[in-house]
């Protein structure tokens, strides 16, 4: 299969303000695409936190470093906001790495593993669904890499944006599905 690729704007976020900002757009979507991304601890024992979330939507990936930022108000009202949908995979683990962050309940969140159930999806990996799918490969290269570096590579950049994405295209494609089945 092809590699997926995409082509919308990367925003990567490493002040408030910048925070802010995104966080005012995003307020304004009704569903968005989510990842987290947490720096891999080798040794037992070891763990950190989440380094990176990723929110996207169509065209724009935000990468919010919440190594260099931490967990804004703006960003937590996005992840408590019932208003707006949010897709996202193995959220369960995610959840309890935001909580360590601050002490939030997300809202209106929807597991990918379980919504592709109903559709006859079995297969319950993001690249597997998208694959299935769309008949792309997503790239998994940079999922063990250091995502409290100073700098992202354009690698971590594209692969960060990428899953938030094809989650919501997960979603928007099942939904229109749907709309379009007789």
């Amino acid at each position: 299969m092809p590699m997926e690729r995409f082509d919308g704007r990367i925003i990567v976020i490493q002040t408030e303000s910048e925070a802010e900002k995104a966080s005012a757009y995003l307020k304004k979507q009704t569903t968005i695409g989510f990842d987290t991304e947490t720096r891999p601890a080798f040794r037992k024992g070891v763990s950190h936190q989440i380094a990176l979330m990723q929110l996207a939507t169509e065209d724009t990936g935000f990468l919010f470093r919440l190594n260099m930022i931490g967990l804004p108000d703006c960003l937590a009202d996005i992840l408590i906001n019932p208003a707006i949908k949010k897709i996202g995979l193995s959220l369960k683990d995610d959840f309890s790495a935001i909580h360590k962050r601050k002490a939030i309940v997300p809202t209106n969140f929807i597991e990918l593993q379980s919504f592709v159930k109903s559709y006859g999806i079995e297969d319950n990996g993001l690249q597997r669904i998208y694959g299935i799918l769309f008949g792309k490969r997503i790239s998994k290269g940079q999922r063990l890499s250091n995502w409290e570096a100073e700098i992202l590579s354009d690698a971590q950049k594209m692969y960060a944006a990428i899953d938030a994405w094809a989650c919501l295209r997960i979603y928007d494609e099942l939904i229109n599905r749907e709309k379009v089945a007789p």
